[in-house]
């Protein structure tokens, strides 16, 4: 991909050098991208992560000359994870001129975005998302996905019980939209191989949950799975499971290793021994090469996530899109070249992993091997991969 190489090259970024093409005219030799990005709402923990490499990737590939010579603009808005404010979004941002969007946005805001996009034939790319149907037929012409989906989670984490034994599960979730899909996309999936012994949730602001978690632990599981949005509920989640039953092993989705900023809330040693579902490994050198680069603009100390590195790998593979496309004015073209793009190095993931669409497959990652299971050490830190199980390549 040449623009792939240039942008390799290219020695500084200054986070924010996109205009908001919004704001006027846009310039027939510009390209107009949409950015759909929850700033206030409650996937904002995530979606802010996203929506700052969205536009440092498009900063990037402006200052390495653009998509066939023209430059990105972004237009963004914000649907505050409320379903019903994403209709009203996505046409906004196609009134504004954009060829495709970026759905950096929770769950059941992005799969009400999909009967819209259908009907405004605008493709667009969630690269946080976990949910199947965004990507899986019926009506998914236009919608296309990047991190590996709950159904391969449910993979990963069904081998590693069966490595480890594990027979019976219980299940430990916020009463979020988002989460309240996820557990039932995952559930059925996990049954196959564990029993599942109950199911407890409470409120994303809960301030106490030791009812729910010494119930769900009556119930004597061998694991227990705390699927979250992550922040304060992750972090009250494991403080409570901690002290209430620490000889259980714990696992929980990827929201946790990808906030940083959540992991100094947790009490001494509350984390330690937790697997989550990572999807960052450091043997990728395209990982290392995308630390280098959001740290030269969020500062040395930033810790890279999977959001970052999801969101990158979105906009690359759309910029190779409409490159292939030609006529970035032409939205089902711009479909048409995203499901030709292949084989693109992933900045997640194993190394060597590589993403692909094709008419068939709106999903990226060829494999599971976009996922890495990482346990926490001592120190409330992501520590290693866990050294008991790891999803095959290939």
């Amino acid at each position: 991909m040449r623009l792939g190489k240039a942008i390799a090259v290219c020695a500084a970024v200054v986070l924010g050098a996109s205009a908001c093409a919004s704001a006027g005219v846009i310039p027939e030799d510009t390209i107009v991208i949409g950015l759909d990005e929850d700033s206030t709402g409650p996937g904002a923990s995530y979606s802010t992560i996203a929506g700052k490499t969205v536009r440092m990737t498009v900063d990037l590939i402006n200052q390495a000359g653009g998509i066939n010579g023209k430059q990105v603009e972004l237009v963004v808005e914000n649907d505050e994870s409320s379903p019903t404010k994403t209709p009203s979004i996505i046409r906004k941002l196609v009134d504004h001129g954009s060829r495709a969007v970026i759905l950096a946005t929770g769950s059941g805001s992005v799969l009400q975005a999909k009967s819209i996009l259908q009907q405004s034939k605008i493709p667009a790319i969630a690269p946080v998302v976990l949910s199947d149907a965004f990507a899986s037929a019926p009506d998914n012409d236009f919608s296309f996905m990047i991190p590996n989906s709950l159904k391969q989670y449910a993979q990963v984490y069904c081998g590693a019980f069966e490595k480890m034994g594990y027979k019976s599960l219980g299940i430990l979730g916020d009463a979020s939209a988002s989460i309240d899909g996820i557990i039932k996309t995952l559930r059925p999936a996990l049954e196959k191989c564990a029993r599942v012994t109950g199911v407890e949730k409470a409120p994303v602001d809960a301030a106490d949950i030791t009812a729910q978690v010494s119930r769900l632990a009556e119930t004597e599981p061998d694991a227990i799975l705390v699927a979250s949005i992550g922040g304060h509920f992750e972090i009250l989640a494991h403080n409570t499971l901690s002290k209430v039953t620490p000889q259980t092993q714990r696992f929980s989705l990827a929201s946790i290793g990808n906030q940083p900023a959540s992991w100094a809330l947790a009490d001494p040693k509350a984390l330690s021994g937790m697997v989550y579902m990572g999807s960052l490994s450091e043997n990728n050198p395209r990982t290392a090469e995308l630390r280098r680069k959001v740290q030269a603009v969020k500062g040395p100390d930033y810790q890279l996530t999977a959001y970052d590195a999801q969101a990158y790998d979105a906009v690359m593979m759309l910029a190779e899109a409409i490159e292939i496309a030609g006529d970035h004015r032409d939205r089902t073209a711009v479909r048409d070249a995203l499901q030709q793009v292949s084989a693109l190095p992933a900045s997640f993931g194993q190394d060597g992993l590589t993403l692909s669409f094709s008419s068939q497959d709106h999903l990226a990652p060829d494999s599971l091997c976009g996922l890495v299971l990482v346990e926490f050490g001592e120190d409330n830190k992501p520590a290693h991969p866990w050294d008991s199980y790891q999803p095959p390549c290939g």
